[in-house]
C-alpha cells in the first residue's frame, strides 16, 4: 500500500482521492448480458454495478467468484475480477481466495441449487468460520438453467418438472440456515427493490468477516411471480415487515410482539400497545432472537421479515490465521513454506 492510500472498515486500500471518481460505466463488461428478458438477475446487476464505486476500491482489487446456475454467470458482467468456479465450490475457492489474498474484496454469487443442495457443505462451513467475503444468494425457489426442476427451497407441493405431483421436501430457509451455522450477517432483500438491496450490500460490504445476503429473485419462466406478494403495492406494505435496527417490527397493518410462549408473533397493529412491539436489535450477540424471526415467513407468505436479521462482530478466520502464522514465526522460526517441505522425514536423492 502506498503512502497516499488509506484503508475502510475491513482493511482494504482505497482509491487516492486524487485518482478520478468511478462510476457504475467502470463496471460494466463488454460482455453481453444474456439472461431471459425480464428475469430478476437483470435489476440485481444494475443495482451492483451502481453500487460498486461506493467501495472505493480499485476494480483489480473487488473478485467474483460464482458456481454453476443462472446467476453465476455475473462474473462475465463485471468489469473485475472473476471466477466462474464449479457447481456449489464456490465459498470454498473463495476462502482460498480471502485467505490468501487479504487485500481483496472478495464476493460469491451463487443461487438456492448451486449454495444449498451440492454446494450446501461448503456454504455453512465458510459461514462458521466466518471468512472475510460477502455472499449473495439468489433465491427463485426453482432451479433455472437446467429447465425448471425444484430446488431446496421449494414449497411442499411444488409441481415441477421431476415433481409432477407435487415436491414432497421439507424446503430450506436460508436466512434461518445461515443463524444456525453462526453467520455474523444475515439479511435479506428483494431484487425489485434498489434502494434497499442497495442498502443492504453495504452493510454487508463494510462487515468484517462472512455476510450472507438472500436476494428474492423472480425467474419468470419457470417460476413467475412467485414473491409477487412482496411487489404488489396492494399487498406489498402489509405483510413486509421492515427489519432496521433500533426500530418496532412492523408492517402498514402489523406488528411483532413477544408471545405468551416466549416466542414472538404477528398480531394486529391496531390492536397492539405501542409498548408491546418487538423493537429490533441486529446486534445483539445471542441469535435466537434473529432465528424467530426467520420463521415468521413460513409456510406462506402472510407476513415476510425483510432487511438485516444479524450483524455482530466476531474475529474473521483470515485474521485468525494470520495472527497464528506470525506468532509461529515469531516463536518458532516457522512458517516459510520451503522450510516445510523440506522438514520431517523427507528424502534426499543422491
Amino acid at each position: 500500500m502506498s503512502s497516499t492510500e488509506s484503508l475502510n472498515g475491513k482493511g482494504l486500500a482505497l482509491i487516492p482521492r486524487a485518482d478520478a471518481a468511478q462510476t457504475m460505466k467502470d463496471f460494466k463488461s463488454d460482455q453481453e448480458v444474456r439472461w431471459c428478458p425480464g428475469c430478476g438477475d437483470y435489476a440485481i446487476l444494475a443495482a451492483v454495478q451502481s453500487f460498486l464505486p461506493e467501495l472505493g476500491l480499485r476494480r483489480e482489487n473487488i473478485v467474483f467468484v460464482s458456481g454453476i446456475g443462472c446467476s453465476s454467470r455475473f462474473p462475465y458482467y463485471l468489469n473485475t475480477y472473476g471466477f466462474h468456479s464449479i457447481h456449489g465450490r464456490a465459498p470454498a475457492i473463495a476462502t482460498g481466495l480471502a485467505t490468501s489474498r487479504p487485500d481483496l474484496s472478495v464476493w460469491v454469487i451463487t443461487g438456492d441449487g448451486d449454495a444449498l443442495s451440492i454446494g450446501g457443505n461448503h456454504l455453512i462451513h465458510a459461514l462458521r468460520r466466518n471468512v472475510n467475503l460477502n455472499i449473495l444468494l439468489f433465491n427463485n425457489r426453482i432451479y433455472g438453467l437446467t429447465k425448471g426442476q425444484y430446488s431446496p427451497t421449494s414449497e411442499i407441493g411444488k409441481i415441477t418438472k421431476s415433481t409432477p405431483m407435487g415436491s414432497l421436501d421439507q424446503p430450506f430457509n436460508p436466512i434461518s440456515l445461515a443463524l444456525g451455522a453462526e453467520a455474523g450477517f444475515v439479511a435479506r432483500t428483494i431484487d425489485s427493490d434498489r434502494k434497499h438491496l442497495q442498502s443492504v450490500l453495504r452493510e454487508a460490504a463494510a462487515h468484517r468477516g462472512t455476510s450472507l445476503v438472500e436476494i428474492y429473485q423472480n425467474c419468470n419462466i419457470f417460476n413467475d411471480g412467485a414473491f409477487d406478494a412482496l411487489k404488489d403495492p396492494a399487498t406489498r406494505d402489509e405483510i413486509t415487515l421492515r427489519l432496521e435496527h433500533g426500530q418496532p417490527i412492523v408492517s402498514a397493518t402489523k406488528a411483532v410482539r413477544r408471545a405468551a410462549d416466549g416466542g414472538i408473533e404477528v398480531v394486529d397493529r391496531a390492536g397492539v400497545d405501542e409498548a408491546e412491539i418487538l423493537v429490533h436489535d441486529a446486534h445483539r450477540p445471542d441469535p435466537s432472537l434473529a432465528f424467530a424471526l426467520s420463521r415468521l415467513d413460513a409456510p406462506a407468505f402472510d407476513h415476510v421479515p425483510i432487511g438485516i436479521f444479524r450483524s455482530v462482530d466476531r474475529p474473521s478466520y483470515d485474521s485468525l490465521m494470520a495472527e497464528q502464522l506470525a506468532t509461529a514465526v515469531a516463536e518458532k522460526g516457522e512458517g516459510r513454506l520451503d522450510a516445510l517441505l523440506r522438514s520431517g522425514d523427507t528424502w534426499e536423492v543422491v
